[in-house]
């Protein structure tokens, strides 16, 4: 699995963005104001865009947006490799605390991943999510 680093949208992350987001979860694109100011990591299964993770800075504390991973890789446990390359880009920039807004479905992944709650259960995009933080 390759990846690429971008700092703005471009067609690969629309992509992967369309496929999961609005075929599958029925979003518009309530993520665009977002994710034109931040840096999204790609990753390729031989040049086809199989997923995106999207993050930002912000008062020295870097948030990861939503790992999005199309579906049929979605049973070869890489969503724990993917965060791993993603904290890895962000220490490269400098970043040593990162948090994210995980849906409450999926905090047992993050979990397993380092990730700790940190406040209360909160209704946002439909849906269930908690904060959660990580120190690199």
């Amino acid at each position: 699995m390759d990846y690429k680093k971008y700092l703005k949208l471009n067609p690969d992350i629309v992509k992967v963005r369309a496929e999961i987001f609005i075929k599958e979860q029925g979003f518009k694109n309530e993520f665009d104001k977002i994710d034109k100011n931040c840096t999204h990591v790609v990753f390729y299964d031989k040049n086809i865009p199989i997923a995106v993770c999207r993050y930002y800075k912000e008062n020295n504390i870097y948030h990861i947006g939503r790992l999005a991973l199309i579906k049929e890789y979605r049973d070869k446990h890489l969503g724990s490799k993917i965060m791993k390359i993603v904290e890895e880009e962000i220490k490269k920039e400098g970043g040593s605390r990162v948090t994210l807004s995980a849906q409450v479905r999926v905090k047992k992944f993050y979990s397993k991943n380092g990730y700790k709650e940190i406040g209360n259960i909160y209704f946002d995009e439909h849906c269930e999510h908690i904060r959660m933080e990580k120190f690199l």
